[in-house]
């Protein structure tokens, strides 16, 4: 069945939308983006999502196209017509289409940004399988360009990332830096379990700001567990009780090896599983 999406004002069947050749998030990917879950057909952190959008397009000096109560209506109308029950709504502002191809950047005040957005059906989101066998990972270079903090479309070596696990018989690579520092997961924030201390990366241009790690850090420490936000090794990894990542889709997913090294008994440990259950449990309440 065909869906419904949004394109530039217009609700449209997925087969008749288009956007224009010149559209610089197509030829340059000058873009941003964002994915909202979708749990018993209501909304996961909506706020959170149209927060982060804000500072991405205010730092790449791109202007949103519709205000954020629009934003709403358009996610639930989608939502509402393509009968979503569990799933994500993508969401997608480009900087638009100047007329032709240059690399210097159109005024923004006279070009106006393009706007896309789809869903994606994903029955049973929060009972993935792999939330109780957990995910083997590898470690690659991380190669991105500086400004990860911007949740930009610029996504080819994450994808790469993906691939490389793929090859490796693993599920997902993460991401390291100079001696072994590790940065993030190709699509989610990296987190170590040592000791009952709950440690991820700080904060910095170096990282997505996760909207799925603000809550889980904001509810860890009401459950009054120990958070650290620093860098840790991958070898700190290794030798860590339990591994875990967060993002949108996946909410808190346990890591069971790294680089071929199982941690603490090779299967998801009591803090990871607690976590997971306290956001999921949470996020429905606050879902709209």
């Amino acid at each position: 069945m065909s869906r419904t999406v949004y394109v530039n004002g217009e609700y449209l069947p997925e087969e008749e939308a288009k956007i224009s050749v010149f559209d610089r998030g197509f030829l340059m990917a000058d873009a941003v983006y964002e994915v909202t879950s979708v749990l018993g057909g209501k909304l996961i952190d909506f706020a959170g999502h149209a927060e982060r959008l804000h500072r991405s397009l205010a730092l790449l000096d791109m202007r949103q196209p519709v205000t954020d109560e629009e934003l709403l209506a358009v996610h639930r109308e989608l939502v509402a017509r393509n009968g979503i029950e569990d799933g994500l709504v993508y969401l997608q502002v480009t900087r638009g289409n100047p007329g032709d191809r240059d690399f210097a950047f159109p005024d923004p005040d006279k070009v106006k940004a393009g706007i896309v957005l789809f869903t994606q059906s994903k029955p049973g989101l929060a009972d993935n399988p792999a939330a109780k066998t957990g995910m083997k990972v590898i470690s690659i270079p991380d190669i991105r360009w500086g400004r990860r903090d911007i949740k930009t479309v610029q996504l080819l070596y994450p994808s790469i990332g993906k691939m490389m696990a793929k090859k490796a018989g693993c599920d997902d690579a993460w991401f390291v830096e100079d001696e072994g520092v590790v940065t993030e997961g190709t699509s989610n924030n990296a987190y170590i379990v040592k000791g009952g201390r709950i440690v991820t990366r700080q904060l910095s241009e170096d990282i997505l700001h996760g909207i799925t790690r603000a809550a889980i850090l904001r509810f860890a420490r009401e459950a009054q567990m120990v958070v650290e936000e620093r860098a840790f090794t991958v070898a700190e990894a290794q030798a860590a009780d339990e591994a875990f990542v967060t993002s949108a889709s996946a909410f808190v997913m346990p890591v069971v090896e790294i680089d071929g090294v199982a941690l603490g008994s090779g299967a998801p440990g009591p803090v990871t599983r607690r976590l997971r259950e306290i956001y999921l449990e949470e996020s429905r309440k606050a879902a709209i």
